[in-house]
């Protein structure tokens, strides 16, 4: 699927679309006394954690960005220039929100105030998100998530920790990603979850950035 601009649509909603609105926001945010822009992570882009080491179709890698340096226009899907892989993509989009809220972080939270963190809940395993997934996978996955790798958790807690990060005063430092050990348990604390070097590259954290404000025409 693409974007009306002919975007691959998990990199044109995750990634640019996510860039686009943070940076329209940035003016308006300041005026608030206590700013905070929060984005969702997911485990499976943070090679840091288990979850981001399973190769399942592939491990999230942006390559050397050839996708977006070709303008991902048809037959162009994946942010690599590679060919087109759902779940891959998915992880790629993601990959890039949190380079891009750690690169906010590095460019504005010491001159805005604004905090700039991220999260991963857990895996609301059965939300609408895999509507397009196989009925089989759709029945077997939030099973597997509950069972075998503990990693589930229901939309009420998974909205309860997005509201803990966005308003509660103990998550208010910058350039965190936060996380819950043992997740689906709703007493679990959270704690600063450390990512990979790929999140945390400035060198190429500063390239997306070139490259989406392009994409985006910002």
């Amino acid at each position: 699927m693409r974007s009306p601009e002919g975007l691959e649509i998990s990199f044109a909603s995750n990634c640019l679309g996510h860039f686009l609105l943070a940076n329209l926001m940035l003016e308006d945010l300041q005026k608030s006394p206590a700013p905070r822009l929060v984005t969702l992570g997911t485990v499976t882009a943070n090679s840091e954690e288990f979850g981001g080491k399973v190769p399942i179709p592939a491990l999230a890698d942006l390559g050397n960005f050839q996708g977006s340096l070709d303008g991902f226009k048809a037959p162009v899907s994946m942010i690599d220039g590679k060919p087109f892989k759902p779940g891959k993509a998915y992880k790629d989009s993601k990959l890039c929100c949190m380079m891009m809220s750690r690169d906010l972080h590095t460019r504005l939270h010491d001159a805005t105030g604004i905090v700039f963190s991220m999260l991963y809940p857990g895996c609301a395993a059965d939300t609408p998100l895999f509507r397009n997934a196989p009925v089989l996978f759709q029945r077997i996955f939030p099973w597997f998530r509950k069972n075998i790798t503990k990693g589930y958790v229901s939309q009420p807690l998974s909205g309860d920790r997005v509201a803990q990060v966005v308003a509660d005063p103990e998550f208010a430092q910058s350039g965190v990603h936060w996380s819950w050990v043992n997740r689906q348990q709703v007493d679990r604390k959270a704690f600063a979850q450390g990512l990979s070097s790929g999140a945390t590259d400035s060198q190429r954290s500063k390239k997306l950035w070139e490259l989406s404000a392009g994409l985006v025409e910002l």
